[in-house]
């Protein structure tokens, strides 16, 4: 039977190279996402050669992730059936995209019982579009930008090691800030930052820190999740300055054009079945959501 253990930044090689071959624009299948966020899902791994099992808690309850990788696909689902069988797991498949779903139909035909998780779907975004606010469904986030730039002194610079503390001091006054208005996932989010910020360098980040008079007024950072896609983990800005997370966001956009040539999309993540999110992430215009569907074995 197969063995999991905890993930650690040592595990980052192997995974990288399984995920580098799945090629997916999904949240769920980058390195970053899965290492930071391990202390909310509680991830276990194991390398079965050509594919990455993950083994999840979500809501108290064990799943699985769909096995990413290029080898044959039902060695890996009859490994992780086996493990939930000895443990008396029900065998529960969560991250499903589309095209994992036609995977797993030509594979085990009438095996799966599919429903779709809308609250954890992907916001994907074309990368051009984001970087000038181009058109009039852009135009209100272009003059949030244009009255920024004109009200204030500011500058965009890469985020680095050495304005990572000043970076958590800024999420330090804006979790404060937003307590009350959001729920406990706050507080796995702040973990999960400070995780990333520990290990930035080693864990590929790329990111951005938007100053403006003389103090920082935002940060982001992310990193590729597939050869055309990049994956932003964080998003944070001063919420009371107009245009701040529009200036953000054009501005890593930018950055990130010019560094990956081959850049088409922004992955700007879920929106976690939160009203005030999914609104958000409206207005900056997806060009579409990739679905997310769990999947139930029903032999």
């Amino acid at each position: 039977m197969i063995e999991f253990h905890a993930i650690s930044i040592l595990d980052k090689e192997w995974i990288d190279r399984h995920l580098w071959c799945e090629d997916s624009p999904s949240a769920d299948f980058n390195f970053g996402n899965m290492y930071i966020w391990d202390e909310h899902y509680r991830q276990l791994v194991c390398d079965l050669g050509e594919r990455t099992l993950t083994k999840v808690r979500l809501h108290g309850e064990p799943a699985f992730v769909y096995p990413i990788g290029c080898g044959p696909l039902r060695p890996a689902i009859d490994s992780l059936r086996e493990y939930a069988a000895a443990k008396g797991y029900p065998f529960l498949l969560r991250g499903i995209t589309e095209r994992h779903k036609e995977l797993l139909e030509q594979e085990f035909p009438d095996c799966f019982c599919f429903c779709e998780e809308t609250k954890y779907a992907d916001y994907i975004y074309e990368a051009e579009k984001l970087a000038t606010y181009a058109g009039k469904a852009l135009h209100g986030k272009k003059n949030h930008c244009n009255r920024f730039e004109a009200e204030h002194d500011w500058r965009f610079e890469p985020l680095t090691r050495e304005l990572i503390p000043a970076c958590e001091a800024m999420l330090t006054e804006w979790t404060e800030d937003n307590a009350e208005r959001l729920d406990n996932s706050i507080v796995y989010e702040h973990d999960a930052i400070e995780r990333a910020f520990r290990h930035y360098e080693e864990l590929g980040m790329e990111g951005g820190v938007l100053f403006a008079d003389g103090k920082i007024l935002g940060f982001t950072f992310g990193e590729m999740t597939s050869s055309d896609c990049f994956n932003v983990h964080v998003e944070k800005a001063a919420a009371d300055v107009n245009g701040a997370y529009p200036m953000v966001c054009r501005e890593l956009t930018r950055m990130l054009l010019q560094k990956h040539p081959d850049l088409k999309w922004i992955n700007r993540e879920d929106d976690m079945g939160l009203e005030s999110l999914r609104r958000s992430k409206e207005s900056y215009k997806p060009a579409y959501l990739l679905k997310k569907y769990a999947a139930k074995w029903i032999g």
